[in-house]
């Protein structure tokens, strides 16, 4: 077994034949002709170069920010005028000046306006990065500092307006999408002994004071021994590479995971609660396609602004590169990720039938929302006619990508690397995305979720970057795999659209598609392609095979989406509390009246703030946690104990969540020093021991809102069109998934996942013991 296979196997645990029948898609002669082949020779070259012009200038705007290429201008214009005009009050300047055109020897006979043109030019661009990299250097020093964080947004000291004063005059106007980036410190390697002291603290609620000994009598030999040597490698990558540990991250938490995606790796994202704004599928297929499109437009053009805190720090958004046109390949031993930039077509999955689409015209307009309309609607009809001629293993090819990677793997390559198989399957991995058009119509918001997380075993290509759903009854939502993006990039992406479809008028009176102006003109473009898959009688088997594989797992999970309306984030703030620190405590209280124990406990935390920044953990399961739980179900104990302890913990939480978003959390640099120990060839038994600890409830909050200009949410008028979020499975057989959102002040959703296999849990249960742990925790504050 090699290393990077052995690393798998302890670090995986945190992660997070028709076509004899088909019409040929070949050109007739009269199509070949050479002026039409010149015409589209010439279309492509001049469609590269003008997409590289405008790469090239992005890459040069995005490396002089927070500059700007203006300031040469400005620069060579002023010395220029020193040179020619000569004023008297900048003698001595002007004398350096004309002393440059000494000594590059530039002859006397050069007219003087040349001269000057020449040498202010060269001073003009040497100044210009000069001021360019001091700027980014004391920008990116500024952006390093964090204690705004740890302060009352409402009340910040001098320092910190003074800070916030510097930022926004040092950075620079309108910044495009990667602007930021350069800016952006790197994420620091915390010193070995301050993430084990975090580590000990973490656990001193979950082990007894003997286990706890034992613990860090192995950290203590570690810090004497291998410590020293892995914390050097880590520093060195930090100087060289983007960041330290998402690289290894990505490898090794996603890429060399070997367990489906479906329930395992892929998370969910609902649609507006209860509110359509249609009745007709297609129609809202096509306008979600058309705003999925124009997003992606604004992330290739750079257009789309980056997100800032506070309207002052920016945030990484390396992740939104791959959002589009990206598919998890699976290999034997580990996948890879392939980003097609290049894709100009969706692929649409309907009554198990494939469909290429390309989505723009021959002047490389996306097609309007009618025109997708018009072809979703052929391609509808077409699939009802062809869909009786197909046997339900040609419909369920998708089931291939719910299996194991590995086996995954062998059946891609040995049934679709060559013929027409290949050919389709490269259409689907190189889709911008994958659409399906379901005939499931759910009933209500866990019948919904259940479908988006893991499908019907047959419909859904869990591979894709994401694969937007729309069901029978006009609703929709999105799978999405987790090695591409966290849900913050995806939410913001999704956000947009829904916000779209609720402030514009996208469908007339009758629900269907608002066409555009007269003035807009459809150019020509290619009608839609259906996909072929030759079936043999061994991949026959591998797809009945997946197909009973997925099913079975998805009959496993116990999902339950619900709709807490008696109160939202706005009595939480009246508490004084964090609505993050106050559900997770919630939680914490509702898992021990369900198991009566303490279990170690995740909560996903951006790291952004930094470059190429993904998550950290935030251990949520504290001492003083414990004390606030122990406090609650002890009847003897009196209100005010009870309230101090949950304001007490509520803090705790608080710091612990700042330092995650800081760099200064505890797993990461665990896991890092892990796969550097690995890597240099060395083994620790201490460190396996604490990467393999289970997570026995993981938990995560959907962000809402980050998207600027939007109107409140808090309106009545929008009770019935706040998003329901998303959530994901659970990390552990016996434990949970919990992930919440809050869209307003007033009600918030949770999704709690877990397994009908494991006796010990009940998601229903989990739920309302959940509900009951806010109330009590509410009426301490005598508001319930």
């Amino acid at each position: 077994m090699s290393k990077e296979q052995d690393l798998y196997f302890e670090v995986s645990n945190m992660a997070e034949a028709r076509v004899a029948v088909a019409e040929p898609r070949v050109n007739t002669i009269e199509e070949i002709t050479a002026p039409e082949t010149w015409r589209e020779v010439f279309k492509t070259f001049r469609s590269t170069a003008t997409k590289r012009y405008y790469k090239i200038r992005n890459l040069i705007y995005n490396g002089v920010w927070p500059a700007s290429l203006s300031n040469v201008r400005f620069t060579i214009l002023g010395c220029i005028a020193l040179m020619l005009i000569e004023p008297s009050i900048t003698s001595s300047a002007n004398a350096w000046l004309w002393s440059i055109a000494n000594v590059l020897y530039i002859p006397k006979s050069c007219p003087r306006t040349l001269q000057a043109l020449i040498v202010s030019s060269i001073v003009g661009i040497f100044s210009f990065i000069a001021l360019m990299i001091l700027r980014q250097s004391f920008l990116r020093l500024l952006l390093s500092y964090r204690g705004w964080m740890y302060e009352n947004p409402k009340s910040h000291t001098v320092m910190t307006m003074l800070w916030c004063g510097a930022v926004k005059l040092l950075s620079g106007y309108k910044p495009s999408l990667y602007s930021c980036q350069r800016s952006l410190p790197r994420l620091p390697v915390p010193a070995v002994k301050d993430t084990l002291n975090g580590l000990y603290q973490s656990l001193k609620p979950l082990c007894t004071e003997d286990e706890l000994k034992e613990i860090k009598k192995h950290g203590k030999e570690f810090e004497n021994t291998l410590a020293h040597k892995l914390q050097n490698l880590l520093h060195l990558k930090s100087w060289f590479c983007q960041n330290y540990v998402s690289d290894w991250w990505e490898k090794y938490a996603y890429l060399m995971s070997r367990n489906p995606l479906p329930n395992n790796s892929n998370y969910y994202i609902c649609d507006e609660c209860y509110w359509k704004p249609t009745d007709k599928p297609v129609s809202r297929a096509a306008t979600l396609t058309y705003s999925l499109l124009m997003f992606k437009r604004l992330i290739d053009r750079e257009e789309l602004e980056p997100l800032v805190i506070r309207n002052t720090i920016p945030i990484c958004m390396a992740q939104y590169e791959r959002l589009y046109s990206t598919s998890r390949i699976p290999g034997e031993n580990n996948d890879h990720i392939l980003h097609s930039e290049e894709s100009k077509h969706i692929v649409i999955y309907v009554k198990g039938i494939y469909y290429k689409l390309d989505v723009c015209d021959s002047k490389n307009q996306l097609l309007s929302p009618t025109t997708l309309e018009e072809q979703l609607n052929w391609i509808v009809k077409d699939a009802e006619n062809q869909a009786a001629t197909l046997t339900d293993c040609e419909k369920a090819i998708p089931s291939l990508t719910t299996l194991k990677r590995s086996e995954w793997a062998s059946v891609r390559k040995l049934h679709l690397s060559s013929g027409v198989n290949k050919e389709s399957r490269r259409i689907v991995e190189k889709a911008i995305f994958v659409l399906t058009l379901s005939d499931y119509a759910p009933s209500n918001l866990t019948e919904k979720g259940k479908f988006l997380l893991h499908g019907d075993g047959k419909s859904i290509w869990f591979d894709k970057s994401f694969h937007l759903v729309i069901f029978a009854n006009a609703s929709a939502g999105l799978n999405c795999e987790h090695t591409i993006a966290d849900a913050p990039a995806m939410a913001h992406m999704w956000e947009y659209i829904l916000s779209r479809e609720v402030i514009e008028k996208l469908f007339d009176e009758n629900g269907y598609c608002m066409p555009f102006s007269r003035v807009f003109k459809q150019a020509k473009f290619k009608k839609p392609n259906r996909l072929i898959w030759e079936v043999t009688p061994d991949l026959q088997k591998s797809i009945e095979n997946a197909v009973a594989f997925s099913q079975t797992n998805n009959n496993d999970l116990d999902l339950e989406v619900f709709d807490h309306n008696m109160f939202g984030k706005g009595a939480m703030k009246k508490c004084k509390i964090s609505p993050d620190a106050f559900v997770q405590l919630a939680c914490q209280l509702a898992y021990y009246k369900d198991a009566d124990r303490f279990v170690q406990t995740y909560e996903a935390s951006m790291t952004r703030l930094y470059q190429g920044g993904r998550t950290e953990t935030v251990r949520s399961c504290t001492v003083e946690a414990k004390d606030f739980v122990l406090a609650m179900v002890n009847d003897t104990a009196d209100k005010e104990a009870k309230k101090s302890a949950l304001l007490r913990a509520a803090e705790r939480h608080q710091n612990l969540y700042r330092d995650a978003m800081n760099g200064k959390g505890v797993d990461r640099h665990l896991f890092a020093l892990y796969v550097a120990c690995k890597g240099m060839g060395y083994e620790s038994e201490f460190l396996h021991k604490i990467i393999t600890r289970p997570w026995t409830l993981s938990t995560s909050q959907t962000p809402h809102t980050q998207m600027t200009a939007l109107p409140d949410a808090n309106l009545h008028l929008f009770d019935d069109k706040l998003c329901t979020g998303g959530g994901f499975g659970p990390v552990s057989d016996d434990g949970y998934g919990f992930s919440y959102i809050f869209p307003s002040d007033h009600r918030f959703f949770f999704h709690v996942s877990s397994k009908h296999s494991c006796p010990t849990t009940s998601s229903k249960k989990f739920v309302e013991l959940f509900c009951e742990s806010m109330e009590e925790m509410l009426a301490l504050f005598s508001m319930a």
